[in-house]
């Protein structure tokens, strides 16, 4: 097979750049900013890159053939040179979705968080957060205010993989959860009360795991939203009383 009918076994720029537009106008029409749309094609082109990078490093490689060690160091090395250079593209890629790492800008420190950025933290933890507990009738309907919050402690880059960044923390504390939520959430014993009211939003397991990873952020940006002090206080009583 010639180089240029193995080129036509994938899509070629144009019809990459097709599908792309195709989708920007779809989601458009759905009601999706074109910013935000940008935001999450973006996201997951630099994703698909920066797993494909992840495959291939960490994958044994054999060289084909058996043809002297000279010819195995020299593909080794053009393998590597390879490797790097996807690596590089997938950083371009994702720099041009939340800018280049440590670019943090706006005021205190992060920019505020978009749309989109808080339906994805939403879609993150919602479903993490009923592996625990059930849905809530006493959910105090801040979600976004709390996960702008949240996420105003990330920056742009962080805030990109922080879905996987929540899964971590829901399986490392997984049976600390379970007995968080079993005393103090919608099914425990404990009856409601304000201090304790996160436990029933989804929130709370987001508000907890930067309350472990970066507390003095999480406090200024809950201030800066005028967010009850007591939620804060009452959640960190409740996770220690796990310990």
């Amino acid at each position: 097979m010639s180089a240029a009918q193995e080129a036509r076994r994938w899509p070629d720029e144009v019809s990459v750049d097709n599908a792309r537009t195709t989708l920007l106008q779809l989601l458009a029409r759905a009601g999706v900013p074109a910013g935000d749309a940008r935001q999450l094609i973006g996201l997951v082109e630099a994703g698909v890159l920066a797993l494909a990078h992840a495959e291939l490093g960490g994958a044994g490689r054999t060289v084909p053939g058996d043809k002297g060690e000279e010819y195995r160091s020299g593909w080794l090395d053009g393998a590597e040179a390879l490797l790097e250079d996807l690596g590089a593209v997938a950083e371009r890629t994702l720099a041009g979705v939340t800018g280049p790492e440590g670019d943090h800008g706006g005021a205190g420190g992060h920019p505020r968080a978009r749309r989109m950025e808080v339906e994805r933290a939403k879609v993150a933890v919602t479903p993490l957060y009923l592996s625990f507990t059930a849905a809530s009738e006493l959910d105090p309907e801040v979600t976004e205010e709390v996960l702008v919050a949240v996420l105003g402690t990330m920056s742009p880059r962080q805030r990109a993989g922080y879905a996987g960044r929540l899964t971590e923390f829901a399986a490392l504390h997984h049976s600390r959860l379970e007995r968080l939520f079993a005393a103090f959430g919608p099914a425990g014993a404990t009856a409601m009360h304000g201090r304790y009211s996160l436990l029933h939003s989804v929130t709370s397991i987001a508000v907890l795991e930067r309350l472990l990873a970066s507390p003095g952020a999480l406090r200024e940006q809950w201030e800066a939203a005028e967010l009850p002090p007591a939620w804060l206080d009452g959640l960190t009583t409740a996770w220690t009383a796990q310990a």
